[in-house]
């Protein structure tokens, strides 16, 4: 059983009937879950993942005390610690796992705070550029049991994706980095002998163009040891996750530099016609740096279009 389905269990069997008989009276501003940090909220949890944090458990989000006042969270809180410590063989930890409790009484401010740096989910422009793609997909990531409240909902559904403007400024600067890093300097450091370097600017193609597809599917890019896992999920460019695998997993010996140059000029070409068919540039061409300037020109909001191409890097 993964994580996901055990924390629902859990709460269903034991965590739903102590709100509903004990706390009643505040069951409109309440809202419980699983979402956050872990393997767990994404569904991506196995046999190696439960040596750490792996435990039965949910979030009870709740409002601040000028909705619901301290006493209550106390109580709740209380409440929660006095749920049955075992649970289908597993034991719940009285110590919070590093990096804070993901599991409990939460305050959604607090939870906001954490992911965003702020208690405020209207975001500008400057940190829609700045703010880890993980913090925000750590917000929408997992499942919500109920929300009485419905902020978390509402956040939730806001932030499912980036702005428009925003979209096309990430996607114009991985553009670039993917034509200077694949296109361009990989060859020219293998030329030099720098195969340091050579390496490298595979390294950078590879997160340049998966964070591409993930953009080009509405998606955030989730933390590295997950990526290639969510890219073989993606209803665009999963076959690719094996290509851009193969770039970073093998030597640089003989052909294979032709061979990865080939690789990497059959992702450019795929990442260029969805480009096309979608509307998204009005280059023609196989340089993908011509393909980054057409995309960003296409940024209504002239601030953003102006700042520098690789502002959202």
């Amino acid at each position: 059983m993964q994580g996901l389905e055990l924390s629902e269990k859990f709460f269903e069997e034991y965590g739903r009937p102590v709100l509903e008989s004990d706390f009643s009276d505040v069951l409109p501003l309440l809202a419980a879950g699983l979402i956050g940090s872990g393997s767990e909220c994404f569904g991506y949890d196995d046999e190696v993942s439960r040596d750490h944090d792996f435990e039965p458990g949910f979030c009870l989000f709740i409002p601040d005390e000028d909705v619901l006042d301290r006493r209550t969270a106390f109580l709740l809180e209380r409440a929660y610690q006095k749920l049955p410590m075992e649970y289908m063989g597993l034991r719940r930890s009285l110590v919070s796992p590093v990096g804070g409790s993901r599991h409990g009484v939460i305050l959604i401010d607090d939870f906001l705070t954490e992911k965003l740096g702020s208690a405020d989910a209207d975001l500008d422009t400057v940190q829609w550029l700045t703010i880890p793609e993980q913090s925000l997909l750590e917000l929408i990531n997992g499942r919500m049991f109920f929300d009485n409240y419905g902020v978390m909902t509402d956040i939730r559904e806001k932030l499912r994706f980036f702005p428009e403007d925003v979209f096309l400024k990430k996607l114009a600067s991985n553009l670039l980095l993917m034509a200077q890093s694949g296109q361009y300097n990989y060859r020219r450091c293998m030329d030099h002998g720098e195969t340091g370097a050579a390496q490298l600017a595979l390294f950078d193609f590879t997160e340049s163009a998966s964070h591409v597809m993930f953009l080009l599917n509405g998606r955030y890019m989730p933390y590295y040891k997950w990526r290639f896992r969510a890219m073989r999920e993606l209803p665009r460019f999963a076959e690719e996750a094996d290509l851009l695998e193969y770039l970073i997993t093998t030597g640089n010996a003989g052909d294979s530099v032709s061979d990865k140059e080939a690789v990497i000029e059959t992702i450019v070409s795929d990442v260029i016609d969805e480009l096309m068919d979608r509307g998204l540039t009005d280059a023609v061409c196989q340089d993908l740096e011509k393909h980054a300037y057409s995309v960003n020109d296409r940024i209504a909001g002239g601030e953003l279009r102006n700042m520098h191409i690789l502002a959202a890097i």
